[in-house]
C-alpha cells in the first residue's frame, strides 16, 4: 500500500539529481516503536527519530496491482541499541506494523509512505537478522468465516466468550519454583486446584527480560506430590527460579465444561447436536427409524 505523492516531493525526483533514502518505523504490538534509515544522518519527520548507525538495509519492494501480495525484505545488523536478539528470540517482533517512506534525506519534510504492512518469518544469522515485511493483501489469504462444528470455536475470554477470566478461582498468580528445559514447571506448595484445571490454558510471565510472553499449557499432572505444568514449547526469555508468573484455567472445548467448569453455556459457540457422518449418508430404511444414530 503506497501514500499519493507530495507535490513538492515529485517536482524534487522529476529532477532527475535527487536526495533520497528509505526509511522505516516498526511499531511492536506492545506499542514500542523503532525507527531507522539506511542514509548516513538521522533524520526526524512525522513525529519519529529515525536513526543512521543500525545497518538497517532494503531489498527491492515488490508491488502490484489487484490483490497480489506486496513483499520486500529488511536486512540489519542486531545491537543493544536498536534490535536486541533476545527480543527476536521472545517474538516481541512477530506482528509488528511496518511503515516504509521514501524520503527527501535534504528536506525530510518531502517523503512519500511506499509501504505498509507486518513483520512475518524473521530470522537471525551471522550477528544479524533478515525480515520479511508482508504488505496489507497478505491479510487476504487468511480464511474467514465462521465454522461449524461441536466444539466450541470461541477462545475463553475472547468476545464470543465473553468470559470474564479475572474472576476468583479462574487464575492463580506465583512465583516460579522450579523450571526444567523452559517448559516444565514444578511446585511443590501449590494452591488448591482442581486436577488437570489449567489443562489447555496459559502461562502468562508478569516480570522479568520475558515479561508479556505467555505460553499455552500442555498438561496439569501431579508428580511425586508436585504440581507440574508442562508447555508445548519452551518459554523464551530465560524464566528463572522467582519470576512472578500467572496460571490461567484452561477450556477443553466442550458444553460439559462451559457449563459446569464455567457456568458460561449462554456463550457456547458450539454446536453439540450437529448431526454426524452417519445420518448425513444415511438412506430410507423400512426396517427400522433413521434416528441419527449410527447405521451399525
Amino acid at each position: 500500500m503506497s501514500a499519493p505523492f507530495d507535490p513538492a516531493f515529485e517536482a524534487h525526483l522529476a529532477r532527475g539529481v535527487t536526495t533520497v533514502c528509505h526509511a522505516w518505523a516498526i511499531t511492536r504490538t506492545d506499542g514500542q516503536v523503532f525507527a531507522f534509515t539506511d542514509h548516513d544522518r538521522e533524520l526526524i519527520f512525522a513525529g519519529i527519530t529515525f536513526r543512521a548507525d543500525t545497518g538497517m538495509s532494503a531489498l527491492a519492494l515488490q508491488q502490484t496491482t489487484g490483490l497480489s501480495v506486496d513483499n520486500t525484505e529488511a536486512l540489519g545488523a542486531l545491537s543493544d541499541a536498536s534490535l536486541r536478539e533476545d527480543e527476536i528470540e521472545q517474538g516481541r517482533f512477530d506482528r509488528a506494523e511496518v511503515l516504509g517512506w521514501l524520503v527527501n534525506w535534504a528536506d525530510p519534510a518531502q517523503h512519500w509512505l511506499n509501504f505498509r504492512g507486518t513483520i512475518g518469518e524473521l530470522t537471525r544469522a551471522q550477528g544479524g537478522f533478515r525480515a520479511e515485511l508482508r504488505g496489507l493483501t497478505e491479510e487476504l489469504n487468511r480464511p474467514l468465516g465462521r465454522s461449524y462444528q461441536k466444539p466450541c470455536t470461541a477462545v475463553l475470554g475472547d468476545g464470543d466468550c465473553r468470559f470474564d477470566l479475572s474472576r476468583e478461582g479462574y487464575f492463580t498468580d506465583l512465583p516460579v519454583a522450579e523450571v526444567r528445559d523452559a517448559r516444565r514447571f514444578v511446585w511443590k506448595d501449590f494452591p488448591s486446584f482442581d486436577f488437570e484445571w489449567f489443562l489447555r490454558g496459559r502461562l502468562e510471565v508478569m516480570e522479568g527480560s520475558a515479561a508479556g510472553l505467555w505460553g499455552e499449557i500442555k498438561t496439569d499432572t501431579i508428580e511425586d506430590g508436585a504440581r507440574v505444568i508442562e508447555l508445548w514449547e519452551p518459554m523464551r526469555g530465560g524464566i528463572t527460579p522467582g519470576t512472578q508468573v500467572r496460571l490461567v484455567a484452561g477450556c477443553d472445548k466442550r458444553k460439559e465444561s462451559c457449563r459446569l467448569k464455567f457456568n458460561n453455556f449462554d456463550n457456547f459457540q458450539g454446536f453439540p447436536d450437529l448431526p454426524g457422518e452417519d445420518w448425513l449418508l444415511a438412506v430410507p430404511t423400512s426396517s427400522k427409524a433413521n434416528t441419527g444414530g449410527s447405521l451399525r
